[in-house]
């Protein structure tokens, strides 16, 4: 075979892709105004569609042989493109479907295709002969903490109203017989909040997905994973505007350091145990922290005089707690910051769509290109009942936690 050969072999490709196109189009254009598609163009678009796959089981012959005097390497050597999109499990599913199919597939699960990896091999990236199974992730997953501290709740709605107390006058009183009683007041505000909608998505191309089995699922889960790396910051740091959610910093209480508590020397260990004094003093008893793990890593190094450990434990297997309440450590929170609170009885995450990833070939020109567009999204609302059962404080004005001596 020589290199015209080849070269005409792609223009006839190229030319039957551009007729399938158009019959597309004509298919769609018909279907619009007639609901249907007359006999003619199905018969047409069948035939340009044959006349494509041929074209393509041809090209992809001549490149196993080696066209273009490069000895390519296929894994799926032998089989034509044809044979292989109608292998795809998708396309099984699309074809059981019918006239009814509209390409469209959802899915438990910058353009990724078979060139998009680098690295020294013979084969393309992720389509391998031999090589150790799975995909080694570039950056880890950060531990992601702050739903777990929250009630959970669900809606159906697109936004959340509640009715919040905002003051009570307790004149209740001893009353002598036949004297009127007392007159108290409450005063309440209703709180709307509206669910807000985290999403991304990708493209990736539809023989990669076939050739990688577990591309798909690793998608899916870096998909899932963005959202709630996103959702994760949203819930502590979202400053509520635009389409931000409003989280919990701007939702809390301002640490302001109790009357009557005298601490000389303060650390970080005393503001904590100040913050859950002012939480007590509010009558909601705190339940945890939320610390950066560069300030819980002071925390714990903290040593007497003596180079003892304050409190921690080296040989220890505990989970991380001070003063009785269990530590979350997140990146989310900004190092020099805190937080100390009753979670679960100030706040709740109301779920109105649960992370869902979709795939669809409906996406610009994704039909003719044999790519799919992958969107992950999800839709939450956080809602905070009791400010002054979080309190957020800092711990700018102290000196690292101190080393005795």
């Amino acid at each position: 075979m020589n290199e015209n050969e080849y070269k005409q072999a792609v223009a006839d490709l190229t030319k039957a892709t551009d007729q399938v196109k158009k019959f597309a189009d004509t298919c769609q254009a018909e279907m619009k105004n007639l609901g249907e598609l007359t006999k003619e163009t199905k018969a047409s678009a069948d035939k340009a569609l044959t006349e494509m796959n041929s074209m393509a089981a041809r090209l992809t012959d001549l490149e196993q042989k080696g066209a273009r005097g490069k000895g390519l390497e296929d894994p799926n050597a032998g089989l034509s493109l044809g044979q292989r999109f109608i292998r795809s499990e998708e396309v099984k599913a699309a074809m059981a479907d019918g006239d009814a199919w509209r390409g469209r597939v959802k899915l438990d699960v910058k353009s990724i295709t078979s060139a998009s990896t680098s690295g020294a091999s013979a084969t393309t990236g992720l389509v391998v002969a031999d090589r150790q199974p799975g995909i080694v992730q570039m950056v880890p997953n950060r531990s992601l903490v702050i739903r777990d501290l929250l009630m959970p709740g669900n809606t159906s709605s697109s936004a959340i109203d509640f009715v919040r107390e905002t003051g009570f006058t307790n004149n209740a009183a001893i009353a002598p017989e036949t004297t009127q009683k007392a007159e108290s007041d409450i005063q309440f505000d209703l709180q709307n909040l509206p669910v807000r909608t985290i999403a991304h998505w990708v493209q990736a191309s539809t023989q990669i997905l076939a050739d990688a089995p577990m591309l798909a699922s690793y998608v899916d889960g870096r998909l899932r994973y963005g959202l709630a790396f996103v959702e994760d910051n949203q819930l502590l740091n979202g400053d509520g505007t635009g389409t931000n959610i409003k989280g919990l910093m701007v939702q809390s209480t301002a640490y302001a350091k109790p009357a009557g508590v005298t601490v000389k020397d303060e650390t970080m260990i005393d503001r904590l145990r100040l913050a859950m004094l002012q939480a007590v003093l509010a009558q909601y008893p705190a339940t945890g922290h939320i610390l950066n793990p560069t300030d819980w890593a002071s925390i714990e190094l903290t040593k007497d005089a003596q180079s003892r450990y304050v409190f921690a434990n080296p040989m220890g297997l505990s989970g991380p707690a001070l003063w009785g309440l269990p530590v979350a450590e997140t990146l989310a929170m900004s190092a020099g910051k805190f937080m100390t609170g009753a979670f679960r009885y100030a706040a709740q995450i109301f779920d109105r769509e649960d992370a869902t990833v979709m795939i669809s070939t409906e996406d610009r020109d994704n039909f003719i290109k044999n790519m799919v567009t992958i969107r992950a999204e999800e839709r939450a609302a956080l809602a905070v009942y009791r400010p002054e059962a979080l309190i957020n404080g800092s711990f700018a004005d102290l000196t690292a936690a101190p080393s005795g001596g």
